[in-house]
């Protein structure tokens, strides 16, 4: 996935919602909403060989594990041959698995691995741009003349230099690379090594559908399109105003053709399989992410919007906010079209550092919260694999320490500008997405069981007490708490269909809201503080049934403990 620097997420400018809704959601079963989507980072998960990167065998090994967690879908982040100049969103060749991740056999080992335990697998989808090492850009800057010049975007030198376009992770945030072999710039939103596809050409368009029947022929289940809001441009480059890179999404996010682009992925290959599809981001407005989603375009099932998981600061933020933001989706989707509920994924830091507590004292009451949150919103659930054992930042105090490239690139960036890099440092320390990639915790032992070698990127040393294996044997652990409560969701339609009703909007501390289905109706109260902290609702909440509560001791005092997660029956 691609993100801008740092933050690794799109800002989303979202407008005042327009309410032209259509049926509602509650009227329409899909199967896709009722999925419980769990994202594997293959690098990261675990290492069956010991050359400390993990790969296809070592997440087969823990099959048991995955169907242990209740999740009804696995997102797995690009496996395809690539020179890993963007750990593998740079695709080299998309029909050839990475030889440190495997053979097309263990892919064939997984899939049917994951399906025999009712787990359905979702492949990440890097068709915004490929790597510069993939044949067809070998043999579009090999010469103007060739077939495949036109599959990506091309500006001759003898024009002049390309109006300016800002690139996220270029070391000079310059997207357009000057490639003497034709004396032609090209285009690279991303990495000089991620040169952008031309979605223009019929030809590409074709070669795309044809890579993703590939995939579903095999029994894939569904696709996510990684940073595809980019893929459309308008090709006669005009003169962007200056400063646009501030608020660049307005500029490069859903261009002309997108949605017709979209509709024949649709007509080409959605339609001919039973795929759940998933867009990166939201566009600029909902009237933007309604027209992704909504069924009567036949375009993309749900929309997996930026504005919620962007709200974390190093400086903090605002539950009012966050509630604000949350809600005001919600509403926007009410009656028509899909959405995503997320809090993490491999462009960010850690949940619980982000949007919780993660000092020892409150580390596993505000993880046991966010998940809480996120399994009771309406929406489908994205979760973040080590997220349920309530992994943490790593804090890595040295930039050798770090691995990500646009990071790194960043660094050599301020240091050439004069920054303060003791600012630098504690910024990174808090969103740079490598605190989100250290490798899975399984055990106390060496490299916490994820390698028997020398891993990828260091283990985060509080591996020794947050580990699988010693939550495992703790009913009141993080890890039991997330089963819990999945099969909780799963077996209770009203946390998938049920009606959001948000309740002291105002109420910094608390969020609370109720989900109403079929005569029934939950409410869900959740303190985001480390105090204890009171809501008023009327009614003595404490008498009602408790579903499930985060706290292994209940009380009848009617205030919530710190961070505090509990459902009731009404």
């Amino acid at each position: 996935m691609k993100k801008i620097f740092l933050l690794i997420s799109l800002p989303f400018i979202i407008p005042a919602c327009n309410n032209q809704q259509q049926a509602n959601p509650e009227s329409k079963k899909d199967w896709w909403k009722e999925e419980i989507v769990y994202q594997i980072y293959p690098r990261s998960f675990k290492d069956s060989n010991g050359d400390g990167v993990g790969d296809l065998k070592g997440i087969i090994s823990e099959l048991d594990y995955l169907k242990s967690l209740g999740i009804t879908a696995v997102w797995l982040n690009p496996i395809y041959e690539s020179p890993n100049d963007d750990n593998g969103y740079d695709v080299s060749d998309y029909r050839k698995i990475l030889r440190e991740f495997g053979t097309m056999q263990d892919f064939d080992t997984l899939l049917k691995g994951l399906h025999d335990r009712h787990i359905k697998l979702i492949m990440d989808l890097v068709v915004n741009h490929s790597s510069d090492e993939h044949e067809w850009f070998k043999q579009s800057r090999s010469s103007r003349d060739s077939k495949y010049r036109n599959y990506y975007h091309w500006w001759n030198a003898e024009k002049g230099k390309p109006p300016y376009r800002y690139s996220l992770f270029d070391i000079n945030h310059d997207a357009w690379k000057y490639d003497s072999t034709t004396n032609a710039y090209y285009l690279h939103y991303f990495s000089r090594k991620q040169p952008d596809l031309n979605w223009e050409n019929p030809v590409l368009r074709k070669e795309v559908y044809d890579i993703m029947k590939f995939w579903a022929d095999k029994g894939i289940d569904g696709f996510r399109l990684d940073a595809f809001g980019f893929a459309a441009k308008d090709t006669s480059f005009p003169v962007f105003p200056n400063g646009f890179e501030k608020n660049f999404m307005l500029y490069y996010s859903m261009g002309p053709h997108l949605h017709e682009y979209l509709q024949e992925m649709n007509k080409e290959v959605f339609s001919k399989y039973k795929l759940m599809s998933v867009a990166e981001g939201a566009g600029n407005s909902f009237k933007d992410a309604h027209d992704l989603v909504d069924a009567n375009r036949n375009e993309l099932n749900m929309a997996y919007a930026f504005e919620g998981v962007d709200i974390a600061k190093p400086t903090g933020y605002s539950l009012t906010h966050f509630k604000e933001v949350f809600s005001r989706w919600d509403s926007a989707f009410e009656n028509n079209g899909w959405l995503s509920i997320f809090l993490a994924n491999h462009d960010q830091a850690r949940m619980v550092t982000r949007f919780g507590n993660d000092s020892k004292e409150y580390r596993e009451k505000s993880s046991t919260l966010l998940t809480s949150f996120i399994m009771t919103m309406r929406g489908t659930p994205y979760y973040y694999n080590g997220d349920e054992l309530g992994m943490t930042n790593a804090y890595f105090t040295d930039i050798k320490q770090y691995k990500d490239m646009p990071t790194l690139n960043e660094y050599q960036y301020q240091l050439k500008q004069g920054a303060d890099m003791t600012s630098f440092m504690k910024k990174i320390q808090f969103e740079c997405r490598d605190n989100g990639r250290t490798p899975f915790q399984w055990d106390s032992s060496a490299n916490a069981g994820f390698t028997t070698g020398i891993p990828w990127l260091s283990i985060n040393p509080n591996y020794t007490t947050i580990n699988k294996a010693a939550q495992d044997k703790d009913p009141n652990s993080v890890l039991n708490y997330f089963r819990k409560i999945v099969a909780i969701r799963k077996s209770n339609p009203i946390l998938v269909y049920g009606k959001y009703t948000l309740l002291d909007k105002e109420n910094p501390s608390i969020y609370a809201y109720t989900r109403e289905w079929e005569n029934k109706k939950w409410l869900v109260l959740l303190n985001f503080s480390a105090k204890e902290s009171s809501i008023n609702l009327g009614y003595h909440y404490r008498t009602k049934k408790q579903i499930i509560n985060n706290y292994s001791a209940t009380t009848t005092d009617e205030k919530l403990r710190p961070y505090e997660a509990v459902v009731y029956e009404l």
